[in-house]
């Protein structure tokens, strides 16, 4: 992997999403790229909207925000600018599960970054192997 290949920001990466399978694998590969070289450069560009071209009512746009400022959190880095547009989080609850049980952990372990984004996941949403 060349050096081009692993500073890929998170903007670089989903530009290159066309579909929702597509926007797990770019998140994958971005969450480990960050890990490797965690700094404010790698989230600072906005990435583009995704809503329109997903039809995933904003998902992947709050996601993304949701992610990139829970990373910043751990790594003390300063937020950018783009992860609090009112277009980066969801109008609804979304949770990564279905039964109640399961929502009701979500709500308590979920991380504030998610959860200011009304997204619902676990503690170790981010977790890379």
């Amino acid at each position: 992997m060349n050096t081009l290949t692993q500073r890929k920001t998170l903007a670089d990466s989903l530009r290159l999403v066309n579909e929702p399978d597509g926007f797990h694998y770019a998140m994958a590969n971005f969450l480990d790229r960050f890990k490797s070289d965690p700094t404010s450069e790698m989230v600072s560009e906005e990435p583009p909207i995704l809503r329109g071209l997903l039809k995933d009512k904003g998902f992947a746009d709050a996601y993304a925000a949701a992610a990139a400022a829970h990373l910043c959190q751990l790594h003390g880095i300063a937020f950018p600018s783009w992860v609090d547009q009112k277009s980066r989080r969801m109008e609804t609850p979304w949770f990564a599960a279905r039964t109640h049980n399961l929502r009701m952990i979500l709500l308590q372990e979920s991380p504030a970054a998610f959860r200011v984004r009304n997204l619902f996941v676990s503690a170790n949403a981010l977790s890379r192997a």
